[in-house]
């Protein structure tokens, strides 16, 4: 499978962050989302492992109660269920989600998008 930047859908989600998913197989999810200083992905749990890799700019990080500034080449983990959460630091921050499975919900939001 080849996934071209021009064929991922762009969706701006309710706290304003850009979201592009990449691709997906059943078990395998790649997701690209762009934030501006401030943006903040409220803490939350899902039932999918999830590492969360930073692009460019920079992020304070909440993976279980615990935080962390990350800068590009910086990453978490969040294991199945647990508390995590992310807020932008700098403009055009950007960070890449790998999700395991992937996110049925996000799929879906895509209507006929890139898989």
């Amino acid at each position: 499978m080849f996934v071209y930047a021009r064929d991922c859908k762009e969706e701006i989600l309710e706290n304003g962050v850009r979201r592009r998913v990449k691709g997906w197989t059943d078990d395998l999810m790649a997701v690209e989302l762009t934030w501006n200083k401030g943006m903040t992905g409220e803490v939350h749990t899902h039932p999918h492992r999830q590492c969360g890799y930073v692009l460019s700019g920079s992020f304070e990080a909440v993976v279980d109660g615990e935080k962390a500034v990350l800068r590009a080449g910086d990453c978490f983990y969040a294991q199945a269920n647990q508390p995590h959460g992310l807020t932008a630091l700098e403009d055009a921050s950007v960070c890449l989600d790998i999700f395991t499975p992937h996110r049925e919900d996000f799929a879906q939001a895509l209507k006929g998008g890139a898989q």
